[in-house]
């Protein structure tokens, strides 16, 4: 990057950071800073136990400071919180030098840079808990300034960072500045923890199984696809790693499950991202109605080791997810909430339903694809509380058994709570004549157009022909799950890091587009250090303020070129 792309702040830091070497001082030293306390700890517990904290190393970033002449406050951040720091002068500098106090701390550290400190903790005269410094260390310099948040005297934030697109591309700046959000993240892991500890008690078995597929298999939805240089073969990752959990059920366990991203390339929305991440789980000898208790055994089981409770606030409503939950059949559900009934429909009658219903619909949707649009558009949103809804046509659920006693169903439920699926479930079709069949109807949408359409994949018929015993399997969405524990209303706000847009490459403004309006050539760099990266910027400002700050700049850089005159200046902004 170019001087002349930094701002003003930006290349103060650089400048520091240099200074900072040339005092002998390494600001990215390479060996390892034993730290021994943190500062939720030194703040929940040194009242208590005042003596276990007279010898301690923290570390972490400078947040705010408070200089006082010889002695100042800095408020220190790690990972679990903030704690004040009271730094001295003759402390950490006893002899003559005081270099580290008087240039180290006050001139040549910012705001964001990485520091240890070794120290006793106190009390102050206004009785907050602080470390008393006897040692600093420079950890890591800073060289971007941190955005300002900015709070009342009470610590409630009244400017803060909160630009979406800024925080999801950012997430490192964003919770370094609103640390408050990485209590979901934290969250996040209590549900997968709690999750796999309840599989694990019951002695179901860990697994991993292949993202890059030869046949993208296990869900209907549209593939992302890619080509293996060495095999000269196409590839796609997975939509669902259902087929190869099945294998392992042929194989002989009695039950596998696996937490893993998986891929479909599809839209994007706020419950939507590309890459998302779920649980699947298949347990021989068992069946759908078994997986309903289980299911509400587990979730009530993750619901309190994430927040204490069963119950769980989701905007202005409380979710509980203890069970038994509702259930209701997919043709229930639509009478319910439609007054029509479309179990005895065929595929003609479903389509004028759909268009008396203003549900838009295009020709390559069978009769699955038809009822699961209008269960979309006029049911889902009833379905607050965690709710089943079971039953489904076979023409929905390729991968499902028949129903036992329901000619033309499925033995799938799916989880919805808040108007939102989070889980689907079968007992899984394990018939290799029947399953062939249905993955044969598959083809036939797709040869009408559907994109979502399932796959053939002879290998997991070829496993089935050597038997799968009865089975029931199960998927959670652990995105939308953590959504709801945490009570956010975007999936963006649960990952990391979401997908984004490509970030917008800022115009590259050249010397010329500013001499262009008057600006001198030698000037131009002084301009950019100022701020202003395009004309536009500059002539957003105000001429006077320029004037008198480029007098400053040429001052402060002691740039030997002339001072361009005040009415040359005013004529940049003509």
């Amino acid at each position: 990057m170019s001087i002349a792309a930094l701002s003003e702040q930006e290349i103060i830091r650089r400048e520091s950071l240099q200074q900072l070497r040339g005092l002998g001082i390494e600001p990215y030293p390479a060996e390892a800073y034993a730290v021994n306390a943190w500062a939720k700890d030194i703040k929940d517990n040194f009242n208590s136990k005042p003596d276990a904290y007279q010898q301690v190393q923290i570390a972490g970033r400078i947040m705010m400071r408070r200089i006082m002449g010889n002695a100042s406050f800095f408020e220190l951040q790690d990972s679990t919180g903030r704690v004040q720091v009271y730094i001295k002068r003759d402390d950490i500098c006893p002899g003559d030098d005081k270099t580290l106090y008087n240039t180290v701390f006050k001139k040549l550290l910012d705001i964001g840079d990485y520091v240890g400190v070794k120290g006793f903790v106190f009390l102050t005269q206004t009785g907050e808990i602080s470390v008393h410094t006897q040692e600093l260390s420079v950890l890591a310099k800073s060289l971007k300034p941190l955005p300002v948040v900015k709070r009342d005297e009470d610590g409630n934030i009244y400017d803060g960072f909160t630009d979406p697109e800024l925080r999801y591309r950012q997430r490192y700046v964003d919770l370094t500045v609103n640390p408050d959000f990485k209590e979901i993240f934290i969250k996040r892991t209590k549900v997968i923890s709690a999750m796999r500890d309840y599989f694990n008690e019951q002695g179901w078995f860990e697994v991993e199984t292949p993202i890059l597929q030869a046949v993208h298999g296990g869900a209907a939805a549209r593939p992302f696809n890619t080509h293996h240089n060495t095999l000269d073969m196409p590839l796609y990752l997975r939509i669902a790693n259902e087929l190869y959990l099945k294998r392992l059920i042929v194989a002989g366990f009695d039950g596998v499950y696996e937490f893993g991203k998986m891929f479909r390339n599809e839209g994007m929305d706020r419950t939507h991202n590309p890459e998302f991440t779920s649980m699947e789980i298949y347990v021989a000898y068992k069946d759908y109605v078994w997986m309903m208790e289980m299911v509400e055994q587990c979730l009530e089981r993750v619901a309190i080791a994430v927040n204490g409770s069963a119950l769980a606030t989701v905007g202005d409503k409380e979710i509980n997810f203890a069970g038994p939950y509702e259930r209701l059949s997919m043709y229930d559900s639509i009478l319910k909430y439609t007054d029509i009934d479309v179990s005895q429909m065929d595929e003609a009658a479903l389509r004028q339903t759909c268009r008396d219903l203003a549900i838009e619909v295009d020709a390559s949707m069978g009769k699955g694809k038809l009822i699961d649009e209008i269960f979309s558009a006029k049911v889902e949103a009833n379905l607050i509380q965690p709710t089943y809804i079971t039953d489904y046509p076979v023409e929905m659920t390729p991968l499902a058994k028949k129903h036992r006693t329901k000619e033309g169903l499925v033995e799938r439920f799916e989880l919805f709570v808040n108007g939102k699926e989070i889980g689907n479930a079968y007992s899984e079709l394990n018939d290799p004549l029947d399953q062939r069949q249905r993955l044969e109807d598959q083809l036939l949408l797709a040869g009408r157009g559907d994109e979502e359409a399932m796959a053939m994949d002879e290998d997991f018929l070829r496993a089935l022909e050597y038997g799968m015993p009865p089975t029931s399997g199960l998927g959670i969405g652990i995105d939308r799950l953590v959504m709801l524990l945490t009570n956010q209303h975007t999936i963006q706000e649960v990952l990391f890091f979401p997908q984004m847009r490509p970030e917008k490459k800022a115009k590259v403004i050249s010397a010329d587009d500013f001499i262009a309006i008057g600006v001198p050539a030698e000037w131009v760099p002084v301009v950019n250090k100022m701020g202003f990266n395009t004309p536009e910027e500059l002539k957003a400002a105000n001429p006077n303020k320029v004037f008198n700050d480029l007098g400053g700049m040429r001052k402060k850089l002691k740039l030997d070129i002339a001072m361009p005159d005040k009415d040359s200046v005013m004529s940049w902004f003509a």
